[in-house]
């Protein structure tokens, strides 16, 4: 994958618009979740790509550093080369002269190449630099979105489940309806207070049987003690 193709799917999604995302959806756990997989591989990848850019942007690096520190050590060797060319011309040895002047020479030309080479490198390396450091922002705004789909996923999960949890009850309570005379409930009451009823009935039947008992047993007392004075009377007359 290249840093261009990886560059734009990382752009791409550290925008995408995730509230509209799901309204559109038809089941939003479902499109979460799918996000969830597509965000955590194209983070996958794009870390790798990543990581091979930045590697290859060291190695720019370090080549530039190579070549400014050739640079620099070929320029050391041209001026002492030039140096010793001097003395021994002062001291009459021409010939030798000409022969440290000519390595001065040949090492201010590997001096100016590697001066060359370091300056073509420093666009480059400037490109990449600036591309790494897009990566790594893309890929920073990518997690932060991960991190805000999970965080609504399961801040949806909750909420259908306390609504299925609410629902469940409500079915519940519908099914029991108080007020319906063909409810179970209603009919088990009807038949409570007949059974209540029936008590009252019975109870009150027993005591009016009792109470007439009571009144018979009175008036028993009442025909014995007639009968007595009766015939208390009837041995006086005697």
């Amino acid at each position: 994958m290249s840093k261009q193709t990886v560059l734009g799917r990382v752009t791409q999604l550290a925008k995408a618009n995730i509230n509209a995302l799901l309204d559109q959806a038809e089941d939003p756990q479902k499109m979460l979740d799918q996000l969830i997989r597509d965000y955590s591989n194209n983070i996958s990848e794009a870390e790798q790509a990543v990581a091979t850019t930045i590697g290859n942007l060291r190695m720019l690096e370090a080549d530039h550093k190579e070549d400014v520190d050739a640079a620099a050590e070929w320029g050391g060797k041209a001026l002492a080369a030039s140096r010793k060319a001097d003395e021994l011309r002062a001291s009459g040895a021409a010939a030798d002269a000409d022969r440290f002047d000519n390595l001065a020479k040949v090492a201010l030309g590997r001096q100016l190449r590697s001066e060359k080479e370091a300056e073509v490198a420093e666009p480059v390396i400037a490109a990449q630099t600036e591309v790494v450091d897009k990566l790594k922002a893309g890929l920073g705004a990518m997690k932060d979105r991960l991190t805000e789909l999970e965080a609504k996923r399961d801040e949806l999960v909750a909420r259908a489940r306390t609504a299925r949890a609410q629902n469940t009850m409500l079915d519940a309570v519908e099914s029991i309806d108080v007020l319906d005379p063909t409810s179970d409930l209603h009919r088990f009451e009807e038949k409570v207070r007949r059974e209540e009823a029936l008590a009252m009935g019975r109870s009150e039947l027993a005591a009016s049987s009792l109470d007439a008992q009571f009144e018979a047993l009175d008036d028993l007392g009442r025909a014995s003690e007639v009968e007595a004075r009766l015939a208390a009377l009837k041995a006086r007359a005697a």
